[in-house]
């Protein structure tokens, strides 16, 4: 039986959380969620439409991100993919940097859309392959985007899992609170509590995360890895060199 590389791992689980959805947007610099949306979509049954943002072949819209996020406040944007420098225990993202204001220790990209996309899109799924306590930390040291809001708070969206290169977590809204939903192979819960700086719940029992089968496996290094390599060209040829 052949082997699942990792990512090949990571993108089929994405495309089962993906599910049914009617559009899905993945963000710049995104190869994994991009080829997960095209996986999912080869297996729906109901059309499904993909935006990929600084993709000629994949995004419609002409004017960059403010037309998805024109897209998404009308409630036609059912998932999209967000990550974060600093990841806490509450789902909040930080995207501007580590250390004390103003002074920051490290600078990150910066929140562009995250916090608005973060209230609006259904179903968002955090993504971030590292899986370390630099990332994972007990409290942000800047919100850019809260995982949770007050009741009193019109919030249709946020957070609904975390995918890192070791784990699937699932997001408990009502709780605030991550539950580790599996390990991917190879890995362990010892492991994942020794890498992740804030506490979780844990399901009963914690699973291994299926590997892809041969058809999966064939749609990944076939079809799906085409879609993707106008936009990620060395990430591409590197899935299927190695």
């Amino acid at each position: 039986m052949r082997e699942a590389r990792p990512e090949e791992v990571l993108i089929a689980l994405l495309a089962r959380l993906i599910g049914r959805a009617r559009h899905v947007g993945v963000g710049a610099l995104s190869p994994i969620p991009a080829m997960a949306a095209f996986l999912a979509q080869a297996g729906s049954a109901e059309p499904m439409q993909i935006t990929v943002l600084g993709s000629r072949r994949h995004n419609h819209f002409t004017d960059g991100g403010r037309e998805l996020f024109d897209c998404a406040g009308q409630g036609r944007l059912d998932v999209f993919f967000l990550s974060g420098g600093q990841i806490d225990g509450q789902a909040n993202l930080n995207l501007v940097g580590s250390g004390g204001y103003p002074g920051r220790t490290v600078r990150f990209p910066g929140s562009f859309g995250s916090a608005y996309l973060y209230f609006v899109v259904p179903q968002v799924i955090l993504f971030r392959e590292e899986h370390s306590p630099r990332v994972f930390v007990p409290k942000v040291d800047f919100v850019s985007a809260p995982g949770v809001s007050a009741p009193n708070v019109y919030r249709p969206g946020g957070p609904a899992a975390l995918i890192t290169g070791k784990a699937h977590f699932a997001f408990d809204r009502s709780r605030a609170r991550f539950r580790l939903v599996s390990v991917h192979p190879g890995m362990t819960v010892e492991e994942v509590r020794r890498e992740t700086g804030f506490a979780f719940d844990e399901a009963a029992p914690v699973l291994i995360t299926d590997r892809p089968d041969g058809t999966t496996l064939d749609l990944i290094r076939g079809p799906i890895v085409a879609k993707v390599e106008e936009t990620y060209p060395r990430f591409a040829e590197r899935l299927l060199a190695s």
